[in-house]
């Protein structure tokens, strides 16, 4: 595995041994998502902005509206701070303050560079789409000139990052141990809902096979995992 740290930023100081610094580590809990939050300053005021995201290597992406504030601000090369969580579980212990959550995060710091040659441009939007659904890109109209243009995308190399996760049983206190009070984890996980035919579907429109796998209470997280990037 290849370390991504710690540095000054990324170190996990409260509960250190929650902390990871492999590169391999860090990109299995930011593959298991495709939503973060980027934090930002304009002008002395903080901003955090969900955004979707996705990873190519050691490089992670993020897209928008080119009218977006926090795009046009990124584009100068302001610093940023991007983050992912996902909550695994509940965890219930024997008292209130030995509650906590099961969770997989990243803390990622870096400046963001706006991808703006056009094949790379195009590319990286692909990726993003075949991230979700394997296989859909190619059977899309192609995207416009104006689609195109009103279309930022902005990456930053994953140079400073670290995970943080928390998995298994509470700990209590060894006294607490043989009280009767039920102690355990309540496992929470993503799940497809379904599938939902648009009403304006031109007529004899099928469901593609390529969103087979969206199949009705499927774990999500690990279908993200289907797209493998290099």
């Amino acid at each position: 595995m290849h370390k991504l740290g710690p540095t000054a930023r990324t170190k996990v100081k409260r509960l250190p041994k929650r902390g990871h610094y492999d590169r391999d580590v860090v990109n299995e809990v930011l593959d298991a998502g495709f939503i973060c939050h980027i934090g930002y300053v304009i002008d002395g005021q903080p901003y955090v902005t969900p955004t979707a995201y996705w990873r190519e290597g050691g490089h992670i992406y993020w897209h928008g509206s080119s009218a977006s504030r926090m795009l046009r601000a990124q584009k100068s090369g302001i610093p940023v701070c991007l983050t992912v969580t996902h909550i695994d579980g509940l965890v219930m212990a024997r008292s209130a303050f030995h509650h906590s959550i099961n969770y997989r995060s990243v803390m990622a710091f870096g400046t963001a560079s706006i991808v703006d040659e056009p094949k790379t441009k195009e590319a990286a939007m692909r990726a993003f789409v075949e991230r979700l659904y394997p296989g859909r890109w190619d059977t899309l109209r192609p995207v416009n000139k104006q689609e195109f243009k009103a279309t930022t995308i902005l990456g930053m190399e994953l140079t400073e990052a670290s995970a943080k996760i928390r998995i298994g049983n509470p700990v209590d206190d060894d006294e607490d141990y043989a009280l009767p009070i039920w102690a355990g984890v309540i496992g929470l996980k993503t799940l497809v809902a379904g599938i939902g035919d648009d009403a304006r579907l031109a007529p004899g429109t099928r469901k593609p096979s390529h969103l087979d796998s969206f199949a009705e209470d499927a774990d999500f997280g690990a279908l993200l995992k289907r797209y493998k990037s290099s």
